[in-house]
Formats: structure tokens, sequence, C-alpha cells
């Protein structure tokens, strides 16, 4: 039976495809968690039966603003400009316009005057706010739809598998001949950092290394904290061939440490960042880094709020992968290079 455009719904556009609802809404709002084939095939049947999914006025029509909010506390600029990225790209050719919202110091009464003053469609929270059941908590009472990036506890956050990437990056780097591996942790209460922490323990303990307490030096994810447990590890005896640091910033800041002391990297020291922030290709030498997927999964938190239906299952896992760049030289090449 034909239906005419006016009255045709999501249901209607899901049974013709032959697909669920949350495969028609991420083809709507360009998730990269579609193939091709589908995301075709979807398209051609929108357009043959003029199907216009208007935000909006599904917006509007809940007494709310078609706004998407960013909320950080701005400990990290370099998950924060990927994720900025990421959401403007989910929100191209929308009515939806993105807020940077930072919430430092009192964040819940800083998110709630935001929210009664502004009345956003949805909010996308960074970690480490992201691990906070309070700002969730308050999202869901004031019933503005809400996207956690990250580990979270309870319900899972939009995050990749942290432990199992930080053991891969561990087994690469001893593969390359390195048995003697620092890492510098994350902030303790971070449940992302924990999970790298466990990830990096995990290897260590598969091959039989040691993974003692001198070995790990605390962070708090900033350049200066980097800087700080580099030269703690580096005074360490015997001194690791490689420290990992559980994101960019810290990296960076070992780097730093290293060539002040006289240690050139890769040549007397490999340095590992995780994240592949954009700082990561912008110092020297460049940082090789584990790449975790923050714009990708932007763009999905995106498509979560801009559907007709908040989806409640599980999120789907996103792929980490290595960058390999030129802060690592396998051990035996640093001999000859010493």
């Amino acid at each position: 039976m034909h239906i005419p455009s006016s009255r045709i719904t999501i249901n209607d556009i899901a049974r013709l495809s032959g697909v669920s609802k949350k495969t028609i809404s991420r083809v709507i709002n360009q998730s990269p968690l579609v193939s091709e084939e589908t995301r075709t095939k979807v398209e051609a049947i929108i357009a043959e039966t003029g199907f216009v999914p208007n935000a909006q006025a599904r917006a509007l029509a809940r007494g709310r603003n078609p706004l998407i909010a960013l909320v950080h506390d701005g400990s990290d600029r370099g998950i924060l400009e990927a994720v900025e990225r990421g959401m403007l790209r989910g929100m191209e050719g929308s009515e939806f316009s993105l807020v940077l919202r930072p919430v430092e110091g009192d964040p819940l009464t800083r998110l709630r005057s935001f929210i009664d003053q502004h009345r956003p469609t949805g909010i996308v929270l960074l970690p480490p706010l992201s691990e906070s059941e309070d700002l969730a908590q308050l999202c869901d009472e004031t019933e503005t739809r809400c996207v956690r990036l990250g580990r979270v506890r309870g319900e899972h956050g939009l995050a990749c598998d942290d432990r199992s990437a930080m053991s891969g990056l561990v087994a690469w780097l001893i593969r390359l001949g390195h048995t003697r591996i620092g890492l510098v942790s994350g902030p303790e209460s971070s449940l992302t950092a924990q999970q790298r922490e466990l990830g990096y323990l995990d290897a260590m303990a598969d091959h039989d290394l040691d993974r003692g307490p001198a070995l790990i030096a605390a962070g708090d994810n900033s350049f200066e904290s980097g800087m700080e447990a580099g030269r703690l590890l580096l005074e360490v005896s015997p001194r690791p061939s490689a420290i990992i640091a559980c994101n960019d910033e810290m990296a960076a800041g070992v780097i730093q440490t290293a060539q002040h002391s006289g240690l050139m990297v890769p040549d007397a020291i490999s340095v590992v960042g995780f994240d592949d922030t954009p700082l990561a290709a912008k110092i020297w030498p460049a940082l090789t880094s584990m790449h975790i997927p923050w714009a990708a999964m932007a763009q999905e938190a995106v498509a979560r709020i801009r559907g007709p239906v908040m989806e409640a299952e599980g999120a789907p896992e996103l792929k980490a992968d290595l960058v390999i760049r030129n802060s690592v030289l396998p051990l035996e090449d640093k001999a000859g290079a010493s």
C-alpha cells in the first residue's frame, strides 16, 4: 500500500529496508558504523519514499533547543579537539549546533544551571566527567539525552577496550626486544587509566617480566606530571629501555625530561603515548601512540542523540590501532645508535 510521504515514519523505512530502526538512525545521522551496502540501500528507500526526518521539530516539540553540548573539564585538550571534530562531522547537514561547555569547579551545579538555562537536546560527557554517576543521573532526571565517552561504571560508556589495547602495545614493544618497560599511569580515580594500567600489568605478567612498583610512576594526564614521572623512571636502575605514558601529554613530558637529561629519544630510550591526539604528530620526535578513535566515538554519540530513539543497548566496542612514528627503536638498534 502506498504511504503518503508526509506520513512516512522511521518504522516504515526500517520495514521496507529489512533492517532495524537503530540502523536507519545511524544512516540518517551518517554514523561510520554502517556498511556501505546497507547505507546505499537505506538511502535509496529514503529517497524513493520522500521520508524527511526533522530533528529540530522533534527537539522543539519536546521543549528542547537543537543544541548538543560537549561537556568537559579542560584536562585533556587533545581528546577535546578530536571529540569536537567528530561531533561536528556528525552534525553536518542537520539543524543541530555544537556548544562547548567547560564545567570546572563544581561540575554538578554548573551542568544543572546550563541545562536549566539552555535546554539542550543532548549532552556528551568527556572523561573524566563521563565517569560521574551524579552527572549522568542529572541528565536522566532532566530528560536530557546523554552519551558518556570512555569507560564508566554500571552501563557501558562509548569506549574502546583500553585494557586489551595497552596489553597489545606492551607486547609489541617486547617483540622489539624491550623487556624493561616503564609506565606513567593516569589519575588513580580514572576508570580508563585503571584499565590501561591493568593492560600493562597483564602483558608484563604474560611475559614474566618485572612489573614492580619502581617501574610505574603516577601522573595526572598533564604534561608537567609526565615530566616528573619521567624523571623518576629515568632514575631507576637498571633504567627502562622504553616508557609508555597513559596519554600523549604525559608522553611529551617524558620526552622533554629525557632530552634535558641528555638521553635522546629514541636513540637512548623509546617513548610511547596513548590516544594519538594531534599533539603526537606535532612534537619531535613524532610520538608513536595507540590511536583511540575519539572522533568516531563522538560522531556515533551525536548519531545516538539525533536519532528518533535513544539506543538502550550496550555501546559498540571500537577498535584501537597503533600508530608508529619516530619515538621508538628496536632494542638491538639502540646499541648501534649509542
